[in-house]
């Protein structure tokens, strides 16, 4: 059985479990969390979450992207949050290459750099600092609250970082 089959018997195991229930779209604490694809994050445990509480938006970094501003309009558009927590991690992957390397890499394999960032950085704390200043220059996103922290991995401990 390959691993997808397997997800898809806890699927059914998961629907007889729950049954049905009808949430609402909008998420009830008004509140989306910009964070990375780490599979280390739980971060509905982290933050004692339950499901249709809040909009969960994650790529690799938890960069703030052209994907992830568009994600975070909607959902302040149409959708009513208001509040935004920007959440990176400890040891995430984005820190053991060098941003310029990999991109001369690529280059040399696809015959292109790809047209984006990779978003590779050194320094966690100041990288949330750096996506939230970046949301909080957007045009497109509301002008509410952007706070950021960082997750660690080992402990599920959450700081949160100084903008100023």
């Amino acid at each position: 059985m390959s691993v997808i089959d397997e997800l898809l018997a806890n699927n059914a195991a998961y629907v007889a479990r729950h049954g049905h229930r009808e949430l609402p779209t909008e998420p009830q604490l008004h509140l989306a969390v910009l964070t990375c694809m780490d599979s280390r994050l739980d971060l509905f445990g982290a933050l004692g979450l339950d499901l249709g509480q809040v909009h969960l938006i994650r790529n690799a970094g938890g960069i703030a992207s052209d994907d992830a501003v568009r994600s975070l309009l909607l959902s302040q558009r149409l959708l009513g949050t208001r509040s935004v927590m920007v959440i990176h991690h400890t040891r995430c992957g984005l820190e053991s290459f060098d941003e310029e390397v990999l991109q001369s890499e690529l280059e040399a394999h696809y015959g292109s750099r790809p047209p984006f960032r990779l978003g590779a950085y050194k320094d966690v704390d100041q990288d949330v600092r750096s996506t939230v200043l970046t949301l909080k220059a957007s045009p497109f996103i509301l002008d509410t609250e952007i706070r950021g922290f960082v997750f660690s991995v080992d402990d599920g401990d959450l700081h949160e970082v100084s903008i100023d």
